[in-house]
């Protein structure tokens, strides 16, 4: 089972449920999913990471847009760069517009002309829809290209009839408009979702299939009234984005720093109950494109457990049935030992997957210091004037950022919202909040709560672990499978091989009457694979193959042995040629092999003697054979003789001369001589009187260092 670690790309309308999915299904996968990328964003960061001349991050950011175009779904993005900064500002989209959509306009046409033309319905037949869908693929794309009539010709198609036609780039044009119209208003939307200008845009780059269309690229460079960019990899810029978003999180590869901030791509609000005649309140705690991840933290005053409920609160935006998010108990919440209600605080986020949760839930609990009889109030910000306490909730923002853009997370200033819409003050720094505390000898405590959530299409641990372990079996099954038809095949191919080296190579080591046995044997086999063995267990092809190599190996072994036998017995032949020049060196008295000792050389002798007798046995022995017979010696036994010659003769034979020391009276005698001596020439002394120069140039060349 594969356990690696991956970035997985999705479409950046996805939903809070379809990525808990994705999570999942990456899990029962066996990977570990490090981040799920929304596929704009991972463009733009293929876009941005390389890029050198973006502006600092004191400067202007560079404003581009990205517009993804793939085989079902249309999306557009705006992001922000700064030097080792990327921003996203908007992004929309249309689920329902792609490639497939203008495919099935084509196949619509033709399915109509061909039942005007031909009298077939096209559509009773899945077989045939199929290749008209394929066909029309591949027209779409020449279309790009060609703006003549263009063939379409499809042999066979049905009820044995050849089927024509033929379209042009106009005609195109004219069929796909409604989906030609759909291609503005995400534009538009991203622009007024951004508040920018079409001259606040520096590049417009796009990337998917169907952004090759001429009539989609017109549009565009219409809208922004600039020419395409097409600098990205239309087909891998997002697998890119998601490789380089893995590198980045990821501690085993150094990558410059560079900070990402997504979006979340719809609002989500909280309601939960109150005391108050509706009976209900509500917050917006993310509204559309806020930045992700974020972490926000929402007080409530409350004397007992309550209800979170999380929604989308635009259904018509959102391209999913169930607005719900899920529900989040916030349980053990008592009143105050005065009696008055709890302050809870409710940490909400939005994580780097862009899933929303209620990530954790405390009280805080007012006490007052041994001996202090003040009744003080513990808190330090303004109250709204609202006598019902209990549903005076307040929202505290913290933005939390990933770790991954720590070195430019900024900390947002704590802002507090009555929910009932009264306005209140910042609240007060924590230092300003320890110092009204000392002042007043109160003390606070923070308990944390257990929230039981309750999420919305969400696959239950014990469900999700059944999947794990049925893909487990599935993936151990797929395994035996393999090897099941592995050793089939190598049935089949041992079948098909030894048949044809038994009309060639291996005929001359067979018996004509072992030869039909043996092709007997091999076209029952391959019968047999074909028929009752088609379909056998494992162990069935293993015997089956044992039983063929019964037949098979004596015969292989006999080809083997006749091809490698001359080549071992040459460089046997050779090393025994050349210990016995050095023995007859020896016995001749030559000056390289005085200082050996006799007696050595009389075993290497006789070894070498025993030798040549089994050499010379061995091979007119081998001779007397036919090469349908197995061979008297094989050639391991050859090359082992071989090893066995080496081990015994070489430290022998090539033992070096001892060395002799030099009188130290002579050695100085010969030093202090300048002259020949002995008769030696007086050319002779020339090198030891250079080295002895060289010597002394060096030894004064170290003391001048000196």
């Amino acid at each position: 089972m594969p356990n690696g670690s991956a970035g997985v790309k999705i479409p950046s309308f996805f939903t809070d449920a379809e990525r808990r999915s994705v999570l999942a299904a990456a899990q029962v996968a066996g990977l570990n999913c490090l981040r799920l990328m929304n596929e704009t964003t991972a463009v733009a960061l293929a876009y941005g990471i390389y890029k050198q001349d973006l502006p600092s991050l004191d400067e202007k950011p560079r404003n581009v847009v990205f517009i993804d175009m793939g085989h079902s779904a249309y999306q557009v993005s705006v992001c922000a760069f700064n030097k080792g900064k990327l921003k996203v500002l908007a992004t929309t989209f249309d689920p329902y517009l792609g490639g497939r959509n203008f495919d099935e306009a084509l196949v619509d046409y033709f399915c109509d002309e061909f039942k005007t033309k031909y009298k077939i319905n096209v559509k009773e037949n899945s077989r045939a829809l199929l290749r008209l869908y394929q066909e029309c693929e591949k027209l779409k794309k020449l279309m790009s290209a060609n703006a003549s009539d263009l063939p379409l010709n499809i042999e066979c198609f049905m009820n044995d009839l050849d089927v024509s036609s033929k379209m042009n780039r106009a005609q195109f044009e004219q069929l796909c408009a409604s989906l030609l119209a759909r291609v503005e208003p995400p534009l538009k939307a991203v622009m007024e979702q951004a508040n920018l200008q079409r001259e606040d845009i520096s590049n417009i780059e796009t990337v998917g299939g169907a952004t090759r269309i001429p009539a989609v690229k017109e549009r565009i460079t219409k809208f922004f009234l600039k020419d395409i960019s097409t600098t990205l990899n239309a087909d891998e810029a997002v697998a890119r984005g998601c490789a380089l978003q893995c590198a980045i999180l990821s501690p085993a590869f150094k990558v410059r720093e560079f900070s990402i901030t997504d979006i979340v791509p719809y609002s989500i609000t909280l309601r939960w109950k109150t005391s108050f005649e509706d009976g209900t309140g509500e917050c917006e705690v993310f509204s559309k494109n806020h930045p992700a991840p974020f972490s926000k933290v929402i007080t409530f005053h409350k004397k007992e457990p309550f209800e979170l409920e999380a929604f989308y609160t635009n259904l018509h935006e959102v391209p999913y049935p169930d607005p719900r998010i899920g529900s989040f108990t916030i349980q053990n919440v008592f009143p105050q030992s005065d009696g008055d209600s709890s302050k809870v605080k409710v940490k909400v986020r939005v994580n780097i997957h862009g899933i929303f949760s209620v990530a954790s839930a405390s009280v805080i609990e007012k006490q007052n210091l041994e001996g202090d009889h003040v009744d003080a109030a513990m808190e330090t910000e303004a109250s709204p004037k609202n006598e019902n306490k209990d549903d005076v909730d307040k929202m505290q923002v913290d933005q939390e950022e990933g770790g991954h853009q720590k070195s430019h997370a900024e900390h947002t200033p704590e802002e507090e919202i009555d929910h009932t819409g009264a306005k209140t003050k910042s609240a007060p720094s924590e230092k300003q909040d320890r110092l009204n505390q000392t002042v007043r000898k109160g003390k606070v405590k923070s308990i944390d709560l257990p929230i039981q959530s309750n999420l919305c299409r969400q696959l239950g641990q014990d469900l999700l672990n059944s999947y794990i372990e049925n893909e487990g079996k599935m993936i151990m099954q797929d395994k035996l499978e393999k090897e099941r038809n592995d050793a089939k095949n190598a049935v089949e191919e041992y079948v098909y091989d030894f048949r044809d080296k038994l009309g060639t190579v291996y005929e001359r080591f067979i018996t004509p009457e072992d030869l039909n046995k043996l092709s007997a044997i091999l076209e029952d086999t391959e019968n047999w694979l074909y028929e009752e063995g088609e379909d056998q267990p494992k162990q069935v092809y293993l015997d089956k193959l044992h039983e063929l190599k019964k037949y098979g190996q004596p015969i292989q072994m006999r080809y083997t042995e006749h091809e490698e036998r001359p080549k071992a017995l040459n460089d046997l032949g050779k090393k025994i040629q050349l210990v016995m020049k050095v023995i007859e060196a020896y016995r001749n008295k030559d000056e390289r092999y005085d200082h050996l000792d006799p007696s050595e050389i009389e075993k290497v002798e006789k070894y070498i003697s025993e030798a040549m007798s089994w050499l010379n046995s061995k091979m007119n022995a081998q001779n007397k054979l036919s090469l349908t017979q197995d061979p008297v010696v094989k050639v391991s036994e050859i090359v082992a003789k071989s090893k066995d010659l080496d081990s015994f003769c070489n430290p022998i034979i090539y033992k070096p001369k001892p060395r002799v020391d030099v009188p130290e009276d002579k050695a100085k005698a010969d030093s202090g001589h300048n002259g020949p001596l002995d008769g030696q020439g007086g050319a002779e002394p020339k090198p030891d009187t250079a080295r002895d120069s060289a010597q002394h140039s060096r030894a004064a060349g170290e003391m001048e260092v000196d």
